[in-house]
C-alpha cells in the first residue's frame, strides 16, 4: 500500500523553526510596537476574497496577517486602553497557547497529562477560595459559561428537591414555578443562562442597590421570603465579587448568611474581581465569604492576564455537578483509575463539552512563573494607578466622579454651569471622539441613571505618565467640543 504524505503536511524540524522564528519575530514586534501605535482604528472594511484555491506559501500567509490583521487589533494590548475588562496577554501566555496548540488533545478526560494539569490549576484556585478537597470545577470558555454551568448544577438540586427529574421532564407539566435573584448591577450572562435554562428572564428577581452598588440584603430576604411563602422554588443567588459596571463587590458574608438560613443556592461571580479578592490583603474578610459559596466562576483571562479563552467555574458538591452532566452508559462511565487508560472522572461528566481544549497550560505555566506573589504585586499595581486616575478626576473643574471600584473608575464630563439635560449628550460625543482619535480609549456605561464614561484598569503594563495621559485626552476632547466655555 503507497500512501505517501501529501506536501501540505510534510513540515521538517527546520521548517517549523523557519517559520516559527518568523512569528516570533511578528509577536515581539506587535507587542513591543503597541505603544507607538493608536489605541484603537477601525477595520478599513472587509475585504471580499475568494475562497482559496490553490494555497500560497506560508510568507506570504503571514505578510497577510501583518498587514491586514495586526494593524487593527481591539486594543487591549495598549497602556491606553481602559475600557472593558479585557487584559493584554503576559507574553509566556502567547507562547503557552502555542505549546497546548501543538499538543492540541481533547481535554474531555483520560489519563494524560492535559487532564492531570487542569486538576492542578482547579485544585490550586479551589483552595485559594476556601473550597472544600472533595469540590470540583473546570475550565470553561468565560463567566458567562461558568455561571450556566453553576445554575445548571442550582437548577438540577432545586428541581431534585421539588420532585422534579429535570434532565427527563425539563421545566414542564409540575406547575410549579422556577426564580433566581440577581443585583441590580449583576452580569447579563445570568439572564441569559436562565433563558437557555428554561426559567426565563421573567423570572429573575433583581435585587436593588444600596449606595455603593452593592445589592442590599434587606431586600434580597424580603423578596426570598416572599417567594417561599408563596410556594415558588428558588434556584439561587446571584452575588458579584467586583461588578464588571462599578467595580462594587456585593455584602458576600451576608448574602451567604441568607442563603443558609434559607438553604438557597450562592453562586458568586468573581469573572473579574475574583482575583483581586482571593490575593489581596486588603480583601481577607471577603475572602473568608467565598468558601461559603455553593460555586464560583473566575476567568483567568481577564485579571490574571492569560489568552482568551480562558474561565473557571467552581462547584462545592462534586457529585451533584456529576449528576447534572454526566450522560454516558454505565459501561463507559469512568472512576479515577490513576494507572489506566480511563485517569480520573472526566471533565466532560461535570459540564457541557465533550471536546474540552488544553486552556490550563497556560493558566498552569502563567501561576508557575509569577506565583502568588508575583500575581499579587501585578494586581495592586492596577488598583494603584485606578485609585491614582480616580483622584486624577476628583481633583479636574470640569469632571464628576461617579463610582470607584477595584480597578474601575465610573466618571462624566460636567463643565461649570452646563446643563444637567445635556450631559448625557456631551459625554457621548466626548466618548465617541476619543475613542475614534487613537490616543486614549476608554467604555460608556450607566450610573445611577447617568451617562458615564468608564475606566478600567487591567493591565500592568500602563504607567502612570499613561493614565495622565488618558485623562488629558478626555480634557481635551471636552474642551474641543465646548469651545472651552462654560455655560
Amino acid at each position: 500500500m503507497t500512501a505517501p504524505i501529501p506536501a501540505g503536511w510534510s513540515w521538517s524540524a527546520d521548517d517549523v523553526r523557519s517559520v516559527g522564528y518568523r512569528a516570533v519575530d511578528i509577536i515581539a514586534e506587535y507587542l513591543s510596537g503597541l505603544p507607538q501605535r493608536p489605541v484603537f482604528r477601525p477595520y478599513p472594511g472587509a475585504r471580499a476574497e475568494p475562497i482559496p484555491g490553490p494555497g500560497a506559501p506560508v510568507d506570504a500567509v503571514l505578510d497577510d496577517f501583518a498587514e491586514q490583521v495586526a494593524p487593527y487589533p481591539f486594543g487591549n494590548g495598549h497602556p491606553r486602553f481602559y475600557a472593558w475588562v479585557n487584559s493584554p496577554p503576559h507574553p509566556l501566555g502567547v507562547f503557552a497557547e502555542a505549546l497546548a496548540a501543538a499538543m492540541n488533545p481533547s481535554v474531555a478526560g483520560g489519563n494524560h497529562a492535559a487532564v492531570h494539569v487542569e486538576q492542578q490549576v482547579v485544585r490550586w484556585f479551589a483552595d485559594l477560595a476556601g473550597f472544600p478537597g472533595d469540590s470540583t470545577g473546570l475550565l470553561v470558555s468565560g463567566g458567562s459559561m461558568a455561571t450556566l454551568t453553576a445554575l445548571a448544577a442550582a437548577r438540577h438540586r432545586a428541581a431534585q428537591r421539588a420532585g422534579i427529574d429535570v434532565r427527563a421532564d425539563g421545566l414542564q407539566g409540575h406547575g410549579r414555578r422556577f426564580v433566581m435573584y440577581l443585583g441590580a448591577e449583576g452580569h447579563g450572562c445570568a439572564r441569559k443562562a436562565a433563558e437557555l435554562l428554561g426559567i426565563g428572564s421573567a423570572n429573575i428577581r433583581t435585587i436593588a442597590s444600596d449606595e455603593h452598588h452593592r445589592m442590599r440584603t434587606d431586600e434580597l430576604r424580603r423578596c426570598l421570603e416572599s417567594d417561599l411563602a408563596g410556594g415558588l422554588l428558588p434556584v439561587a443567588v446571584l452575588a458579584s465579587a467586583g461588578t464588571v459596571n462599578t467595580g462594587a463587590v456585593d455584602p458576600l458574608d451576608a448574602i451567604a448568611g441568607i442563603c443558609a438560613e434559607h438553604d438557597v443556592w450562592l453562586h458568586v461571580d468573581g469573572s473579574y474581581g475574583g482575583p483581586a479578592v482571593l490575593l489581596l490583603e486588603r480583601h481577607a474578610r471577603i475572602r473568608a465569604a467565598l468558601a461559603r459559596a455553593d460555586s464560583l466562576a473566575l476567568d483567568p483571562h481577564k485579571w490574571l492576564y492569560a489568552p482568551v479563552d480562558a474561565g473557571l467555574v467552581l462547584l462545592r458538591d462534586r457529585q451533584l455537578a456529576r449528576d447534572t452532566f454526566s450522560l454516558v452508559p454505565a459501561y463507559l462511565r469512568t472512576d479515577d483509575d490513576p494507572d489506566g487508560i480511563g485517569g480520573p472522572v472526566w471533565f466532560s461528566e461535570y459540564g457541557f463539552e465533550q471536546t474540552r481544549p488544553f486552556r490550563a497550560l497556560k493558566v498552569w505555566m502563567l501561576l508557575k512563573h509569577l506565583g502568588v506573589a508575583g500575581y499579587r504585586d501585578l494586581i495592586e499595581h492596577d488598583v494603584a494607578l485606578a485609585d491614582g486616575f480616580a483622584a486624577g478626576v476628583a481633583a479636574a473643574p470640569d469632571l464628576e466622579l461617579l463610582a470607584n471600584g477595584l480597578s474601575v473608575v465610573c466618571f462624566r464630563c460636567r463643565p461649570v454651569g452646563w446643563p444637567g439635560d445635556a450631559l448625557d449628550e456631551l459625554n457621548r460625543r466626548v466618548l465617541s471622539t476619543m475613542q475614534l482619535g487613537g490616543r486614549a480609549f476608554l467604555a460608556g456605561t450607566t450610573v445611577d441613571g447617568a451617562f458615564a464614561l468608564r475606566a478600567c484598569v487591567v493591565n500592568p503594563g500602563s504607567s502612570g505618565a499613561d493614565a495622565d495621559a488618558v485623562l488629558g485626552e478626555v480634557r481635551a476632547v471636552l474642551s474641543r467640543l465646548t469651545g472651552g466655555e462654560s455655560r
